[in-house]
């Protein structure tokens, strides 16, 4: 399946040619682009044998590299995951468009109106690993704030993307846009990669979603802003006036329902004084559902047989059904672990004591802070905003999950009538 942007010559070229088509997508109104983006999850569906056996192939492809785990599930399409692709599509044409809004409106003393108006990027690049769901959401986040995109997908579902591009591609032309506002491309080798996230003067973000490796190679080797999310180091903390019951359905959930996310728990925090009893029904639960304990020696005074954890653990994002468990003396000490081992995704407490919930809350700088609800909403999707293009650790413009208006910069406009500084 060819990508007709492949056909200049260079990285640069295609890059130009989305700058140019972004500008057509930046001057479409509000009704527009919500016209457009339904068409596009009209497409996928219409599209939908063709994608399903195209990501057979790269099942097969990465079943056969010995690729398996959160990896491969991440790759893996069926009819639901591809109807929920679509679905997040139209979730993204049903929310207000963010380009226009006005942030700030205030009269100064010389009678200038100034404003702060939301405008969109230009260009974005998104790099992605084994994730052939972005390619469709970030094409819908991208266009619904007026942007153009650049996909550069991995290799493992190199079929995947190209089947949901040409379908999303497709849609642009019917509607009469320049398909290069949405650009796959086809030249996967890192330097090709390089070449992309160092033309400053073309592309206005980069934001990579992947394994931390990934991230840091595009940090390192770009010169364009980069939005960045190392890893999810994601924490449950019980204290000790929690509801066991409740605690022990957001452990559940936040562990068991899907590990290999980045929103997945890998660190459990119980208080002392609750430990002795919740520590063991917890451990029960976890182990029915294959999970593997690693704890310090209290924890495993509690739940013998469970593995020693060190640092190391308490640092490590698993994706897998691995859990590292600690009792802690006081809230102040779980704050302080977290601050020690957390990566600024997200933390969790359970508890019934409303002080300790605004302690815990305002102590933490970590991007999504959650007072008993499950890490697992930690999502663009759950927190209102249709589908995110990433999550941001990055204390810049974004942090958290970034939908459509993180895909936006402020700009001013100055109204007046004659004003002058200087002159009289």
């Amino acid at each position: 399946m060819t990508n007709p942007a492949s056909t200049a010559t260079g990285i640069r070229a295609q890059a130009l040619r989305c700058r140019d088509a972004s500008r057509h997508v930046a001057r479409l109104s509000s009704d527009d682009k919500d016209v457009l983006l339904r068409a596009m999850a009209d497409a996928l569906m219409a599209d939908a044998d063709a994608i399903l056996e195209a990501n057979a192939r790269d099942m097969a492809q990465a079943e056969a590299k010995g690729i398996a785990g959160a990896m491969l599930d991440r790759l893996k399409l069926d009819p639901a995951r591809l109807q929920g692709i679509a679905e997040a599509l139209r979730l993204v044409a049903a929310l207000p468009d963010p380009v226009g809004q006005v942030t700030r409106s205030e009269v100064r003393p010389n009678g200038i109106r100034i404003e702060r108006v939301r405008v969109p990027l230009g260009v974005v690049a998104m790099v992605y690993e084994a994730r052939p769901n972005v390619t469709a959401d970030a094409a819908a986040l991208c266009l619904k704030a007026g942007n153009g995109v650049i996909l550069r997908g991995g290799s493992e579902a190199l079929h995947s993307n190209a089947a949901i591009a040409s379908a999303l591609r497709r849609a642009l032309r019917e509607h009469g846009l320049p398909e290069d506002a949405l650009v796959l491309l086809e030249d996967l080798r890192r330097e090709a990669m390089v070449e992309l996230l160092q033309l400053s003067d073309v592309v206005d973000l980069a934001i990579p979603r992947g394994g931390e490796g990934l991230i840091r190679f595009v940090a390192e080797h770009a010169r364009v802003p980069v939005i960045t999310h190392y890893k999810g180091v994601c924490h449950l903390y019980v204290d000790a006036s929690a509801d066991p019951a409740l605690a022990r359905r957001l452990l559940l959930d936040g562990k068991v329902s899907r590990p290999g996310v980045c929103n997945a728990l890998e660190t459990l925090l119980v208080h002392a004084d609750i430990a002795e009893t919740f520590l063991p029904a917890a451990a029960e639960a976890l182990q029915a559902h294959g999970v593997e304990l690693r704890g310090d020696a209290r924890s495993r005074e509690l739940v013998p047989g469970i593995a020693e954890a060190d640092d190391e653990d308490y640092a490590t994002e698993f994706l897998d059904l691995v859990l590292a468990v600690r009792v802690v003396q006081s809230l102040d000490q779980a704050i302080a672990h977290i601050e020690r081992f957390g990566s600024d995704h997200t933390e969790v407490i359970a508890t019934r004591d409303p002080a300790n919930a605004e302690r815990f809350v305002h102590a933490l700088r970590s991007a999504v802070v959650m007072v008993n609800a499950s890490s697992r909403f930690s999502d663009g999707g759950e927190l209102g905003l249709g589908a995110e293009i990433g999550i941001s650790t990055t204390r810049l413009h974004a942090y958290g999950p970034m939908g459509a208006e993180s895909l936006t910069i402020e700009h001013y406009v100055v109204r007046g009538d004659g004003q002058t500084r200087n002159l009289p």
